[in-house]
């Protein structure tokens, strides 16, 4: 007797990655205008975790307070990207 047996889940991780359709941005706007967004969305997760930090002890606020840094330091990579697409001065 023949059993059909279907085919093993596909694990490539590039055809895996099928994004949402959901949230979209214009891809007209240019790089300047989606790094302040980020850079602005960055600052603004940076406080929030901050004001939530102090709210909790011992290691869940030493946690938050790492979330936090790694947030600044993705905030001070895109400024400096800004910075070298419109240099100060």
């Amino acid at each position: 007797m023949f059993k059909v047996t279907p085919n093993p889940p596909d694990t490539d991780p590039v055809s895996l990655r099928k994004p949402s359709t959901i949230f979209l941005i214009d891809p007209k706007v240019d790089n300047e205008t989606l790094l302040a967004h980020a850079c602005e969305s960055l600052a603004s997760a940076s406080v929030l975790a901050s004001d939530f930090a102090g709210f909790l002890e011992g290691p869940q606020r030493n946690t938050m307070l790492a979330i936090q840094q790694i947030i600044i330091l993705g905030e001070l990579a895109v400024n400096r990207a800004l910075d070298n697409l419109d240099p100060p001065g």
